[in-house]
């Protein structure tokens, strides 16, 4: 079999070579929690993805723009209503940023609700004089340094999907219950946000929009509207554990389309991406919006492969390239990957992870990185976008709305020394709510020219 070919099923997967799976020790217990997850309800639903794909073919053509950010990687100890809604606050304080400095309306996208794999370079790690199994996720085993807590358990994978729902149910209620609503902009505030520079920027901006919903209001215009009142938030993560993508996959009744009802959009890594590997295969036949991850050392035959397997009718929103060469190779890497992709006229959503080539480790063993390397290599992106006349269109970033200091820089100007006063991560350093506001704003000017 060879991907791209027609005879597409959601198993047909299991025919081709799978980077990046767990060494399940009882394939029984597996196939046992697989069954189990395939009968359960999905998580989001295809009206839903196929909003989403609407919204991002917009982001094509520069009519829109994508934000997409979250953890690096999901704790189940950290699925609370506070780390939750915290998390959903910087999101949505970095659209109306986004929004109303630069004049674009942004998709909201969470690395949530389903983020709890993640891909590791070695099957094994050592701790001490102990070589344990690789942490490869809460889905997967315990990050625990012993032999038992990095035993992979398919049962974490019924646990993700119970933490996964629960996400999501909480996300809908703040999105639609009035938490997300316009007239809480200065609410969405944190204290250690709004105590901070940035804070302030926001403080005055919010009462700018503050006023501008208050003049609406006063000239009849009517505010009981879900432009106003809610916003759309959708979820994604890594399609990294292909066993649960596939019990999650859906027949859509009304169409009778597959989809991935694990989450709205789902992306393949770096190290997944093989044109003739398992979760291209897979993903291939599901009709949510796709995202790729692309490193520096890409072969540009590979890539314009994978966009004729992913998207072969190329159509708007599908395909969405997100691009982490790093601050030092952006500038060789991004210009003819653009060239080719616009001569050969591919629909594509262009967006930038300044985080993953971005990272170093400080002599004390923290790993971090610099908020100032994270901005230059989103100008870049920028600036060389509009120097090949093609769409910048969107950002992906590793983020939380807790008060960590897991990257060194920004307004606090946080160095390595204090990095050890709240550093959380159990896998790569994230912005802080406060650094993430502060790039916003960045961005929003960049998006004006």
């Amino acid at each position: 079999m060879v991907a791209g070919a027609n005879n597409w099923n959601r198993s047909s997967w299991k025919s081709f070579t799978a980077h990046q799976q767990p060494n399940w020790p009882d394939q029984a217990a597996l196939d046992k929690v697989l069954k189990e997850l395939s009968l359960l309800p999905p998580l989001v639903f295809a009206g839903e993805i196929r909003a989403l794909k609407a919204l991002l073919a917009k982001a094509v053509t520069g009519d829109a723009f994508l934000l997409q950010g979250g953890d690096c990687s999901e704790n189940f100890s950290h699925v609370t209503a506070p780390t939750i809604r915290e998390t959903l606050k910087v999101l949505l304080q970095m659209a109306i940023t986004l929004t109303y400095a630069g004049g674009v309306p942004v998709i909201k996208v969470g690395r949530i609700a389903g983020q709890f794999a993640k891909p590791r370079s070695s099957d094994t790690e050592i701790i001490g004089d102990l070589v344990l199994p690789s942490y490869r996720g809460d889905m997967v085993n315990d990050p625990a340094p012993t032999a038992k807590a990095r035993k992979p358990n398919p049962k974490r994978m019924l646990k993700g999907y119970n933490m996964s729902a629960a996400t999501l149910n909480l996300l809908r209620a703040f999105t639609r219950g009035g938490f997300a609503a316009l007239h809480r902009v200065q609410a969405w505030n944190q204290e250690f946000v709004s105590q901070s520079p940035m804070g302030r920027t926001y403080e005055r901006m919010a009462r700018q929009i503050d006023q501008a919903i208050r003049f609406m209001d006063t000239i009849g215009i009517s505010m009981d509207t879900p432009q106003i009142n809610q916003a759309l938030v959708f979820t994604s993560h890594e399609a990294l554990l292909l066993g649960y993508e596939e019990a999650l996959t859906r027949i859509d009744s009304t169409t009778g389309d597959c989809y991935d009802c694990s989450a709205h959009l789902v992306w393949i890594g770096e190290r997944t991406r093989q044109v003739d590997g398992a979760h291209v295969e897979f993903l291939r036949g599901v009709l949510n919006p796709l995202g790729v991850k692309v490193g520096p050392d890409y072969e540009l035959d590979d890539i314009r492969k994978l966009a004729d397997i992913l998207n072969p009718d190329n159509e708007p929103g599908r395909l969405t390239l997100i691009t982490r060469f790093g601050k030092d190779r952006i500038g060789d890497a991004l210009p003819p990957l653009l060239r080719e992709m616009k001569r050969e006229g591919r629909n594509i959503v262009w967006s930038c992870d300044p985080m993953h080539a971005n990272t170093f480790t400080t002599k004390d063993g923290h790993k971090t990185r610099s908020f100032e390397d994270i901005l230059s290599e989103v100008r870049s992106f920028f600036d060389i976008h509009w120097a090949e006349d093609t769409v910048p269109g969107g950002v992906h970033f590793e983020l939380t709305g807790e008060d960590v200091t897991e990257c060194v820089g920004g307004a606090r100007d946080i160095d390595d020394k204090d990095l050890k006063i709240n550093y959380q991560t159990t896998c790569d350093p994230r912005l802080n709510a406060e650094q993430s506001l502060e790039v916003a704003f960045q961005i929003a000017e960049m998006i004006r020219r």
